[in-house]
């Protein structure tokens, strides 16, 4: 974390690096959330939609109750800076066929 105390900007800053091959579960964020791609390359993805990769100076505006996840390539470090606001909800793990289609 950047900073956990949410003032003045009442967010928490999170510096997130993901290995080559790693993601994080399923989850949703009760206020919502931004993404800012500092290096690497990573994969972003909401229920029911397409991937989306992931490139240094990209920005993902996701808003509060959408099921998503994020992480590495298999062959890149991904970072970002994730501004959060409110509660995160933790859900099930992303399937490794579900990821390793978009390895292809």
């Amino acid at each position: 974390m950047i900073f956990t105390d949410q003032k003045p900007l009442n967010t928490a800053i999170g510096n997130v690096t993901f290995a080559p091959g790693s993601r994080n579960n399923w989850h949703s964020h009760k206020v919502g959330q931004v993404l800012l791609v500092t290096g690497g390359e990573g994969w972003y993805q909401e229920e029911g939609k397409p991937a989306r990769l992931l490139k240094t100076g990209d920005v993902v505006n996701i808003p509060p109750h959408v099921k998503h996840w994020h992480g590495a390539t298999k062959d890149s470090w991904f970072v970002h800076l994730a501004l959060t606001q409110g509660e995160t909800v933790w859900l099930e793990a992303v399937g490794e066929e579900t990821y390793n289609k978009l390895q292809d």
